[in-house]
């Protein structure tokens, strides 16, 4: 059935694609973007990013190339506040921030989605490789990708019920190589565009030079200690480290030394063994829960705790704070990371997820 769909596309290979197929399905496609961030022209010709310059024009030639409505999204302001923001707060507080998941929560899902509505579509489209389904009585559901390598939903989880009453993935089906051939079967010039890496206002990958700028306190410098308390060394401001880092710490010991824990309050780095990485269980804040079954018990799931991870075997339990939920792992886990995104998993299915605290 014909639908009215409005399509994110960032300049990427992805939702370039996503977009050729809907009009290839008859669909009515209006495409959006999101501007975002102003890299101005040191970064433009180069950068790697997502919603960087580059990828404005490049979306823009998609759509002209697809004859469909192209609209440009003028997010800064909220981006700054929504997602930059909490990355400079969320690094100065000893935490390891992930403002995709931030990005995806704030503007795409909640500002874009709007947006997208308005213009009256049956829904908003994008380049995710995620799957959304329905049971039985018409509510959403959230599945993995079926290309574990480029599975996104650890990046979806806190996308509610009710956005996914309104949004779908079309590449959820598909692997990227797959993507790849219907993107040279359409035509498009982006069909072999390399990946985007880096944190989109970060393009250069220098965090402390962009602490600096930001006059954020993640750069200030601070004593490195030992779990006893023992001075080692120095660091150049906590924003640069995070739970789990070996390199870079510029101390030298007779045995490897990680970074264990990150003291805001102290300014302080403590590093130790590679055992005094593991932990057995970790708090969930801002839980979002997806599935229909409520949480009024422990159950067991499968978690993550970061992307590049697989899901672990684990038992959710509710906290006396509705937002939160507490984890018990079944066997230890190296490098639990405050501020890291935590998804809980049933299968295929995402039940939700929520931020290590």
């Amino acid at each position: 059935m014909r639908k009215k769909v409005a399509i994110a596309m960032s300049g990427g290979v992805d939702s370039a694609t996503a977009a050729a197929w809907l009009v290839d399905q008859g669909h009515e496609v209006i495409g959006l973007t999101m501007q975002l961030w102003d890299h101005g022209e040191e970064f433009a010709p180069s950068s790697r990013t997502c919603c960087a310059t580059q990828d404005l024009y490049d979306a823009r030639q998609v759509a002209q190339r697809l004859d469909i409505p192209f609209y440009i999204v003028n997010l800064e302001e909220k981006f700054r506040e929504a997602v930059v923001a909490d990355f400079l707060s969320s690094y100065a507080a000893g935490q390891t921030p992930n403002p995709c998941v931030r990005c995806n929560q704030r503007l795409k899902f909640e500002t874009l989605l709007d947006k997208a509505l308005s213009l009256g579509v049956d829904y908003l489209a994008t380049g995710h490789y995620a799957i959304r389904k329905e049971d039985d009585n018409g509510h959403p559901l959230l599945y993995r990708g079926v290309d574990r390598f480029k599975d996104q939903s650890y990046f979806l989880f806190a996308t509610t019920i009710a956005q996914l009453r309104n949004i779908d993935f079309p590449l959820g089906g598909l692997t990227k190589d797959a993507t790849r051939n219907l993107a040279n079967r359409f035509n498009l010039h982006l069909a072999q565009k390399r990946e985007s890496q880096d944190v989109c206002f970060v393009p250069d990958g220098d965090y402390k030079a962009f602490f600096i700028r930001e006059g954020s306190s993640a750069a200030t410098p601070g004593s490195i200690v030992d779990l006893t308390g023992k001075v080692l060394g120095e660091h150049q401001g906590l924003g640069n480290h995070t739970i789990g880092q070996r390199k870079g710490l510029g101390i030298s010991a007779p045995k490897p030394l990680y970074v264990v824990k990150i003291i805001s309050e102290k300014n302080l780095l403590v590093v130790g063994p590679q055992s005094a990485l593991y932990g057995d269980s970790l708090t969930i804040k801002d839980l979002n829960w997806l599935s229909r079954r409520k949480l009024d018990g422990p159950r067991e799931v499968q978690a993550k705790i970061r992307y590049a991870s697989d899901p672990v075997p684990a038992t959710i339990s509710p906290a006396s704070d509705v937002s939160s939920a507490h984890l018990q792992f079944a066997t230890p886990q190296k490098s639990i990371t405050p501020g890291q995104a935590c998804v809980l998993y049933e299968g295929d299915r995402v039940l939700g997820g929520g931020w290590i605290c």
